[in-house]
């Protein structure tokens, strides 16, 4: 594949994760009786990244996330020259979803933008359970380090072959009922970028930390598998 294709996969990937993910905390998180909540919301993430794995990931390797596609690279899995497409089809897949979603959104006639938000991620004031900065960032360079560990293992050659899928999804839906009163849960800088500058504000003046935090975790998850998985005579 070349890297139009691959970049193509990865716009339509993360356009996937944003609007399956974001969309079921914005549409049907708490929609009155039968909503699905923390738990729905969490497995919506997985579930994403699982089919979107079996759809893609021949393509592109199913990255959907430049704290992944960084994480690989720290791993030895990933070609340098190939980052700035991933990093640039992810986001942009992202922010397309995002804005999307916010017209899906509007639909409604009592929708609000500042009332509802549109699952942007935040730390302090903007934090669902209302958690320091510091903590939020902690937990997100944990997170994104566990998440990048497993992606790292599940793909590994030496790994049960045709189940790496459901180990990142699953993951990604543990990694969501974790931190979504935290954070909202980004542990994907370009899950991050959509939501925040359609919302503005808050949300769009704590990017940076969705940004650092989850690209050091992923950093850090990918050197660390690497190193102890090396061979040793």
């Amino acid at each position: 594949m070349n890297n139009i294709q691959r970049g193509i996969a990865e716009f339509i990937g993360t356009f996937w994760l944003v609007l399956g993910g974001c969309g079921s905390a914005v549409i049907s998180a708490a929609f009155p009786e039968v909503g699905i909540g923390l738990l729905g919301v969490s497995l919506a993430f997985g579930l994403t990244v699982v089919t979107m794995a079996f759809a893609i990931g021949h393509i592109s390797g199913c990255h959907l996330n430049p704290a992944v596609t960084l994480g690989l690279w720290a791993g030895g899995r990933f070609d340098a020259r190939d980052i700035p497409v991933y990093v640039a089809s992810q986001t942009l897949g992202a922010i397309a979803a995002a804005f999307t979603l916010y017209v899906i959104a509007t639909g409604k006639a009592d929708y609000s933008l500042a009332a509802n938000g549109l699952a942007a991620n935040g730390v302090a004031e903007a934090s669902p359970g209302g958690y320091a900065m510091a903590t939020g960032f902690l937990v997100e360079v944990l997170l994104t380090f566990f998440f990048l560990f497993v992606i790292m293992g599940a793909t590994d050659a030496k790994a049960p072959a045709g189940f790496a899928p459901l180990a990142i999804g699953l993951t990604l839906a543990l990694i969501h009922l974790i931190s979504i009163p935290v954070t909202n849960t980004s542990v994907n800088p370009a899950r991050s970028t959509g939501p925040a500058l359609v919302v503005g504000g808050v949300a769009l003046q704590q990017l940076w930390l969705f940004w650092v935090a989850p690209i050091l975790g992923g950093l850090i998850g990918g050197f660390v598998y690497k190193e102890l998985n090396k061979t040793t005579v």
